[in-house]
């Protein structure tokens, strides 16, 4: 399984580059539920690709975020992108 983010490292290696992620963090312009969701869809979409069960993604995915209710995440993960 993979860390949960620690705060060190840029998450959204993927997307931007570190020091995009950095000049936005240092200014305070990103989103810090937005950064989680996005962590949390990309795990769940990993376990996926790995043949786990979707309801045991979650479980997991509650084990690395113990403040989340099992339908909060179900909600993230199933989220459809809105554009």
């Amino acid at each position: 399984m993979e860390a949960i983010y620690n705060g060190n490292e840029n998450p959204l290696s993927g997307l931007i580059g570190d020091e995009v992620y950095e000049v936005l963090e240092t200014h305070n312009l990103l989103n810090e539920k937005g950064v989680r969701d996005y962590l949390i869809r990309r795990r769940f979409r990993q376990m996926r690709e790995e043949e786990i069960p979707a309801y045991d993604a979650i479980e997991y995915l509650r084990e690395e975020y113990p403040y989340l209710q099992f339908d909060t995440i179900r909600k993230i993960v199933y989220k459809l992108n809105k554009r």
